[in-house]
């Protein structure tokens, strides 16, 4: 198999390394740690800065300190295992995704310099200034009609599925190109990745999962394929634009310029999980911290130019992503526990980002917090986070037609929240909203105040 594959499962379990001191019990896959990570993730920091996980076979890194080094020293610390399986597939599922034409190669967030430089060129230029400001406009209206509809069902709501599911979802997918009428379907091949790559599914799920991505696979390639003979102005069009200008891989596999038709498949194929499934757990966590704190929900409110903070100290404080993965490439140090090549490490941020030496009262949200983006939630280097931009942006956006709508907005009480069990990504599976009915009946159905001027 090919080291530029887009997953690779592991194919065994793998053995701590030598004199790494050791937790026998401690997984990110307990129900206690997915209900709240943070105070587990202070103590085990306190406790054990560097360690290995029996129970998940990595190295775990849970200082600031360290993490940035690892992102920051690449060649060292490579990026190819984020995609892949915890652990290894059971055979139907190897089976499945052996099928011949499942084919996607890493390219971004997987990808290893020098082709990762050499390709994000081109995918950089697609996350510009002038395709987020043209996407904008489509976010505001697409919110208003999820809000619209949200509150003419009535107070309560649950906000996942009327709202920060479908928003995320249909904004990258326009973003991409993919037509409205395919997104019920995209969405029902994305929605399980999460279990594959971070999760832990039985072997029957892995199946289901597995023949899901091999069938969402063969939609991008035809998608990308009908578009090479019909462009559009969507990021699809634009890559294979690149590709047509210089498709050198394609050319010559050791090209140092160009991007090639699989590349562009492949990023098609990746990008439409990473920029919904995360946004709506980002969406989710803003609500589940202002809104239990009056004061602050109120000073969004009363100036809604505090949500783009918010959603930073958000980010910070309970982030939709509480984890990412390396492995090492050589033998080598970090933080003073010695790791052979190969070693797999889990870079803890629900520890790094409420770390007291960085963060002034840490385990406070705090909306006019100085400083709230500066943390390490988006990855830090080379492989910061290419869609950060848009997701902040729909956050925002989202976040400042709720406090205008609906400035009573209130979780339900004693609700229970549940979280999917994955090692990364963290949002409610469910969020239950509820507000005061008379504001339902201050706004028209296009989202304007009853009897404004149009």
């Amino acid at each position: 198999m090919s080291s530029n594959t887009y997953h690779r499962a592991p194919d065994t379990v793998a053995a701590a390394p030598a004199g790494c001191p050791m937790h026998g019990t401690w997984s990110p896959l307990d129900d206690d740690y997915l209900a709240d990570p943070y105070p587990i993730a202070a103590g085990l920091r306190e406790s054990h800065p560097v360690f290995w996980s029996e129970q998940l076979g990595h190295v775990v890194v849970t200082d600031m300190n360290d993490i940035e080094h690892v992102f920051m020293n690449p060649d060292v610390f490579a990026s190819t295992n984020v995609q892949d399986p915890i652990d290894p597939l059971c055979p139907a599922a190897a089976e499945a995704l052996g099928a011949p034409d499942f084919d996607p190669v890493a390219v971004m967030s997987n990808r290893p310099e020098p082709d990762h430089a050499r390709i994000r060129v081109y995918t950089r230029k697609g996350f510009g200034n002038r395709r987020l400001a043209s996407l904008e406009d489509y976010m505001r209206s697409r919110a208003s009609e999820l809000l619209d509809r949200m509150i003419a069902g009535g107070s309560p709501a649950e906000y996942v599925s009327s709202f920060a599911f479908p928003l995320p979802a249909e904004i990258v997918f326009r973003f991409i190109g993919f037509p409205e009428s395919d997104d019920t379907l995209i969405k029902s091949w994305c929605v399980n990745r999460k279990a594959f790559s971070w999760g832990r599914p039985t072997e029957t799920e892995q199946v289901e999962i597995a023949r899901g991505m091999v069938d969402y696979w063969r939609y991008c390639r035809e998608f990308v394929a009908q578009r090479r003979d019909v462009r559009r102005d969507d990021f699809a069009s634009e890559l294979l634009n690149a590709w047509e200008e210089d498709p050198g891989p394609d050319r010559d596999p050791d090209a140092t310029t160009g991007i090639s038709f699989r590349e562009v498949e492949s990023v098609v194929y990746g990008i439409s999980f990473a920029g919904h499934d995360p946004v709506t757990a980002l969406m989710c966590n803003t609500l589940l911290c202002l809104l239990p704190r009056r004061d602050q929900w109120q000073a969004l409110v009363d100036d809604p130019s505090l949500a783009a903070n918010a959603v930073d100290e958000t980010t910070r404080f309970e982030s939709s992503q509480v984890s990412w993965r390396r492995i090492t490439t050589c033998d080598t140090t970090l933080g003073g526990v010695d790791l052979p090549a190969g070693t797999r490490l889990l870079l803890n941020f629900a520890s790094a980002n409420r770390q007291p030496d960085r963060y002034h009262d840490p385990d406070t949200f705090d909306i006019h917090r100085v400083g709230a983006g500066k943390n390490i939630s988006f990855g830090k280097g080379i492989h910061f986070c290419l869609g950060a931009g848009l997701a902040k942006m729909e956050a925002r956006i989202a976040l400042e037609l709720l406090a205008e709508r609906l400035p009573s907005l209130r979780l339900v009480d004693d609700q229970q929240l549940s979280y999917f069990s994955n090692i990364t990504f963290r949002g409610p599976d469910s969020l239950h909203l509820e507000w005061d009915e008379l504001e339902r009946d201050e706004h028209g159905p296009d989202g304007l105040t009853a009897g404004a001027s149009t």
